[in-house]
């Protein structure tokens, strides 16, 4: 054959034919069953050649029938009439034995359905008074997150306020250090503010002279002589007064000058001081003395500034 050319396709051929006998083989024994029919089930019917019939004795073959012409007998009439009559109070006895049958019945389902009414209706209440008693909880429980909803309103109304105090607080304290020369920002008690900038504060390195112009480099001792600085007034003219004594030392003078800018009141040895030798303070005191600084009528009446006298050996 031309299409089994190929040991594939012989294979393949042989396979398929076996797989299909195979296939055909369950299925002509195990696929082409069947059930047989169930039996037919039924009940046996009393053997019967009319619709009607009374008494005991079973007839084993057809009956004979009256003819349906034939006129009946008056004797006939008042059997059929007793017939009728015993019918009758046979059916008014089962009419009566059926009432009274229902009656104890038509009792009992009444008396059932009162007390089935009873549960239903305690049924019913115990239903309300639990919705009730719900509807009370879920009252009490959501004014409950009402309360802790106002309070929590009203803690965070005082946290915002208090932010905003205390913001404020900080803007005014942030001001008065700008004003103040910005000690609030410091660790020192001393007031005052100096420097060549346009922001308070105290320019300068911390181990510095507090009496010298020079804001920036390293800091040294100087070169003797003496000095001074008042705010916003320079100096107009100084002298100095010789020590009586053979010492060394810086001698800081503090000066109260008035609108002509002249020294009223000096005070030796404050602050910056290395010598508080007496022969020292005394030439600084009248030194201070001698300076002249020029007049301001803007100043205040009394100006403090201060002085600085070097003193050094063999002078």
């Amino acid at each position: 054959m031309s299409f089994l050319d190929t040991r594939h396709k012989k294979k393949s051929f042989t396979l398929t034919t076996l797989l299909l006998s195979v296939l055909l083989l369950i299925l002509f024994y195990i696929g082409l069953t069947y059930m047989d029919p169930p039996e037919e089930n039924g009940i046996s019917v009393n053997f019967g050649t009319t619709d009607f019939g009374k008494g005991q004795v079973q007839p084993k073959e057809k009956i004979r029938s009256e003819p349906l012409n034939t006129p009946p007998v008056e004797p006939a009439k008042q059997e059929e009439v007793l017939e009728e009559t015993v019918q009758e109070q046979a059916v008014e006895e089962v009419a009566e034995k059926a009432e009274a049958e229902e009656a104890p019945s038509e009792k009992v389902l009444t008396k059932e359905s009162e007390e089935a009414i009873k549960i239903r209706q305690a049924k019913e209440a115990k239903k309300k008074a639990e919705d009730a008693a719900k509807a009370e909880q879920r009252r009490k429980e959501e004014a409950i997150k009402r309360e802790k909803a106002k309070a929590a309103k009203i803690a965070q109304q005082k946290r915002e306020a208090e932010e905003r105090a205390r913001k404020e607080q900080e803007a005014k304290k942030k001001k008065l250090d700008e004003l103040m020369g910005g000690l609030n920002k410091s660790d020192g008690n001393a007031t005052g503010s100096e420097g060549d900038d346009d922001r308070a504060g105290d320019k300068g390195q911390p181990d510095g002279d507090p009496y010298s112009k020079v804001y920036y480099g390293d800091p040294g001792s100087g070169s003797g002589g003496s000095g001074g600085y008042l705010s916003g007034r320079s100096l107009k003219s100084s002298g100095k007064v010789a020590q009586d004594c053979n010492e060394a030392g810086k001698v800081v003078v503090k000066i109260i000058v008035d609108r002509n800018g002249k020294v009223v009141r000096a005070i030796p040895g404050v602050k910056g001081t290395t010598n508080n030798s007496p022969c020292l303070l005394e030439p600084a005191r009248k030194t201070a003395m001698m300076h002249r600084w020029n007049p301001d009528s803007k100043a205040p009446s009394e100006h403090e500034g201060r002085v600085v006298i070097v003193f050094k050996l063999g002078e």
